[in-house]
């Protein structure tokens, strides 16, 4: 599994209520924060969004979660349906600086026994970060509850075996309020 054998499969079809606005749209460079995620992940991966349509500076396969807003995992369910290829990472659409995560992630499964299901992210406390995993296809699509709106996706992750790896503070970086935003924008201007 390298190169073309992967798919971003990224979560933008929440509501921003922490935020307190689109939070997607908000400027970051010469794009938005969902542009500046899209833009950056690798270039022979393809990209499936799940989400409004809005433009964006690649061409995404567009997907929506039925009913829209119902959660990441309704989210990743939706858009795993799009996907062709063996492996996939999910990304939230609010983690501008995760393309070298989401690299690494898919690279460390790449390695791994074929019996881990998935590697995550790893956040403080050794637990995992649920919007930034590498997935084998087949196996995320065989966790998936029948009706996954509003699940956990945690859960989904705690039934499978996964590994997980530190891939930094920048990558699992997400952008929930206006002071995590302007942290992005000066890791960036650094």
């Amino acid at each position: 599994m390298t190169g073309g054998a992967v798919t971003a499969l990224v979560v933008a079809g929440g509501a921003s209520t922490r935020y307190g606005a689109d939070k997607l749209a908000e400027p970051l460079g010469a794009t938005t924060v969902l542009g500046h995620l899209v833009n950056t992940l690798p270039p022979d991966w393809a990209v499936v969004v799940v989400g409004e349509r809005r433009p964006l500076p690649r061409d995404v396969t567009w997907v929506r979660d039925e009913p829209p807003g119902g959660g990441p995992l309704a989210g990743i369910a939706a858009g795993s349906g799009a996907v062709t290829t063996e492996a996939l990472v999910v990304v939230g659409g609010d983690m501008p600086l995760a393309a070298p995560g989401a690299v690494a992630l898919a690279q460390a499964l790449d390695g791994a026994p074929y019996d881990v299901a998935a590697v995550a992210a790893a956040l403080e406390h050794a637990r995992a970060h649920p919007l930034l995993v590498a997935w084998r296809t087949a196996a995320l699509r065989a966790a998936l509850p029948a009706d996954p709106r509003d699940g956990r996706v945690r859960a989904v992750l705690d039934a499978v075996p996964y590994r997980l790896l530190d891939v930094g503070a920048d990558p699992v970086l997400d952008v929930d309020t206006p002071a995590a935003l302007d942290l992005v924008r000066r890791r960036l201007d650094a």
